[in-house]
């Protein structure tokens, strides 16, 4: 077999392996779970870090061993100046949506405690990259080689990234399944015009963050009537009302 065709297939196993990691998030507490749970814990420190080192590794390892991965794989810079532009306009429509969310939601901007600010924007950063790496850079950046036109590419990579986010599924919000769509399709663009993934990377990055600035939660948020808000709502008595205490009978 020809070396290079085998390093390309080596570097498509590594992808998949990648794809694969995304399905499995959950288990490592990244990408779009929550900072803190309902008890007020943090995510396992080791697990997610186990989760990062493993996809930037997988990514590595691909971009080491394909023979072309900058041009062939889009896991290059890409042109700079588009590169740039197209990700701070990636991210002002993204950080717009998700204002615009947190609005429909909870009719207002719902900031986390200051304290959860790091570990977000750590597992943002490292989310956005390993998304882009796996899914605009190895399967988008393999398929177009295959001859495949730009369109059917783009939005065929975003239906699986939509998928392998498992926002999808039964009882979990419609509109994060549009957001992971979003972010697929205009992510699979910028990728192909610019020819890498740093504008992808770049808009992922700040979409994820202002996600989680204005909702409180990395992307998931919970069932509706399950929120911390709407429990505390249930508790309290109806606007207008007035809890009156039960007296003791006194002593004759």
């Amino acid at each position: 077999m020809d070396v290079t065709l085998l390093r390309t297939l080596v570097a498509l196993g590594l992808g998949l392996l990648l794809i694969l990691l995304r399905l499995d998030a959950e288990r490592f507490g990244a990408a779009e779970y929550d900072e803190i749970d309902v008890e007020g814990r943090s995510p396992s420190f080791r697990r997610r870090l186990a989760w990062y080192v493993l996809g930037i590794g997988l990514v590595a390892a691909a971009l080491v061993i394909h023979p072309a991965s900058d041009r062939e794989l889009r896991l290059g810079f890409g042109d700079r100046l588009p590169a740039v532009a197209g990700g701070i306009l990636f991210g002002l429509v993204g950080t717009g949506a998700a204002i615009a969310f947190a609005l429909y939601r909870y009719r207002g901007l719902r900031l986390p405690p200051i304290s959860s600010y790091p570990g977000a924007l750590i597992n943002d950063l490292l989310t956005a990259f390993i998304d882009e790496a796996a899914f605009r850079g190895i399967l988008l950046g393999f398929v177009l080689t295959l001859g495949i036109p730009a369109l059917p590419a783009v939005v065929g990579q975003a239906l699986l990234y939509a998928l392998a986010t498992r926002l999808a599924a039964p009882g979990r919000s419609v509109w994060m399944v549009a957001f992971a769509l979003g972010i697929g399709l205009i992510a699979g663009w910028l990728t192909v015009l610019t020819g890498g993934i740093a504008a992808a990377f770049l808009g992922h990055a700040i979409t994820r963050f202002a996600l989680f600035v204005s909702t409180g939660h990395a992307g998931r948020p919970a069932p509706r009537g399950r929120e911390v808000e709407e429990v505390e709502r249930r508790r309290r008595p109806p606007d207008g009302w007035r809890v009156v205490g039960i007296r003791e009978p006194r002593d004759r």
